[in-house]
């Protein structure tokens, strides 16, 4: 079910959308690293900013640390098509999914996709956690401080104001 379009009147087919990169197994940042240049490389998608690295405690199970962050994409493929190409990527690194919020080689969430708001079966748009998460809102803010959440209507520099970022640490290159 669709329950909004954005201000345009119908779910686009290109645009500027956010996305949230993690790992905790394996060589995260190299993994990181590698599937934001697979992601350039993808017909349709243009990686034009990146936020920088950052260390988190995880949600979930206990498990090592994170290493995560976020992108901004210029894409030109549907939203649907998008999450296709994510999970793709996340299934060339060996991503398996088993336990819910268990530890992870790749994790690409989308989270934003301009101002839509969209439900469906497999995605929905704005992601419905990332408002509570710093371990997203940090990077994302680093990159994107004014992009306002549909739903809230709050900006994304303000919503990081709102959550507790004591478990996230920026590392340093």
């Amino acid at each position: 079910m669709i329950i909004g379009l954005g201000n345009r009147g119908f779910v686009r087919k290109s645009g500027q959308s956010a996305i949230a990169l993690g790992s905790n197994l394996g060589d995260s940042r190299t993994i990181l690293e590698s599937s934001l240049k697979i992601l350039d490389q993808t017909p349709g998608i243009s990686v034009i900013a990146q936020s920088s690295w950052y260390q988190t405690e995880p949600v979930g199970p206990p498990q090592p640390d994170y290493l995560n962050g976020c992108a901004l994409l210029k894409v030109e493929i549907s939203p649907l098509e998008l999450l296709e190409r994510l999970l793709a990527i996340e299934a060339k690194f060996g991503r398996v999914r088993q336990e819910r919020w268990g530890p992870r080689i790749l994790d690409l969430d989308l989270l934003l996709f301009d101002d839509l708001i969209l439900e469906t079966a497999n995605l929905k748009i704005p992601h419905p956690y990332f408002r509570e998460r710093a371990f997203v809102l940090v990077p994302l803010a680093e990159i994107a401080p004014n992009w306002i959440d549909p739903i809230s209507g709050k900006a994304i520099g303000q919503l990081m104001q709102e959550v507790d970022c004591s478990g996230v640490t920026k590392i340093e290159n």
